[in-house]
């Protein structure tokens, strides 16, 4: 009964090591992330936003489903908050629209700014919505890896776009879904919220994406396409676990090691070479980061 009660997240580990794995799962979830968003604009030039979103949601439920064997286990499917979990699917969706436009619009360097004032609003508001409250240390390690993301990012410059709007909204969309994952965690299933989340987005875009649905041109555009749902799921169950083990103030400030994984995937898939602004910024951004894992390590902020 214990085993299976904490499979079911209604107990989360008490141990010393939970913070440090929480980081480990923060890290690679961002990479998902990274390489998700790296592949929607690849394909963003020949196919069009909305049929990106959907398909990313039609491949992340198919392969949940077939991961966690769903026909054999349709409980997972239920949930103690329906609300909760319809306005997370919902965040998680909104977050992925806005984001994949405002990569079709704007420099990703301005994308990237504005996306990660997410930590901010997370900090802020895991307070009273979670009881989960910052100490000075954590807030000074979430703004010095701010000043690192606009050091490496230096946005102004020229002006921003219109289609700003759309980053401000992802931004928004994304620092709910974090809270209200973290929420969740305490009475449903990692499983449970990666399926239901992925099923509502992909019945809600449906519409949407087969209103202007482009016939890929080949197999490797569809590999990609599938690809998209791989990482996102992929990306979100780590998601998921990493706020199933550690508190979001935690959490917040490894986020922005999203930029290290851009700036490498921009190198490697774009031969976009990184300027010394950009090491710079990085280096700021890993610096924080460190300094949160060492301080839980030594005793807990």
């Amino acid at each position: 009964m214990a085993q299976d009660s904490q499979e079911r997240g209604l107990s989360r580990p008490d141990v010393s090591a939970a913070p440090i794995a929480g980081i480990g799962l923060i890290v690679l979830a961002v990479l998902s992330f990274s390489v998700l968003d790296a592949i929607a604009k690849y394909l963003s030039s020949s196919l069009p936003t909305l049929q990106i979103v959907w398909m990313r949601f039609v491949s992340h439920v198919l392969l949940a489903a077939v991961i966690f064997q769903v026909w054999k286990s349709p409980s997972l499917l239920k949930t103690r908050r329906p609300v909760l979990q319809v306005v997370r699917a919902f965040c998680l969706l909104g977050t992925t629209v806005f984001n994949f436009l405002a990569v079709r619009y704007l420099q990703l360097a301005e994308t990237t700014a504005i996306m990660f004032a997410a930590p901010f609003v997370i900090t802020a508001l895991a307070g009273p919505m979670l009881g989960e409250w910052a100490g000075i240390r954590r807030w000074a390690a979430i703004i010095v890896g701010f000043i690192g993301v606009l050091v490496v990012t230096q946005p102004g410059v020229g002006g921003m776009h219109w289609a700003a709007m759309y980053s401000v909204a992802a931004m928004s969309f994304y620092a709910l879904y974090a809270l209200l994952t973290r929420q969740l965690t305490a009475t449903d299933s990692s499983a449970g919220m990666l399926l239901i989340s992925g099923l509502v987005a992909c019945v809600a875009m449906a519409p949407a994406g087969l209103s202007v649905w482009v016939m890929p041109q080949d197999l490797w555009t569809w590999v990609l396409l599938l690809a998209t749902g791989a990482f996102g799921a992929g990306g979100h169950f780590l998601f998921i676990m990493a706020h199933r083990i550690a508190p979001a103030p935690v959490l917040a400030p490894f986020m922005y090691i999203q930029i290290v994984w851009m700036i490498a995937l921009g190198f490697l898939i774009f031969a976009d070479l990184p300027t010394l602004s950009t090491l710079v910024g990085s280096a700021i951004v890993v610096g924080s980061g460190l300094y949160i894992l060492y301080r839980e390590r030594v005793k807990g902020i």
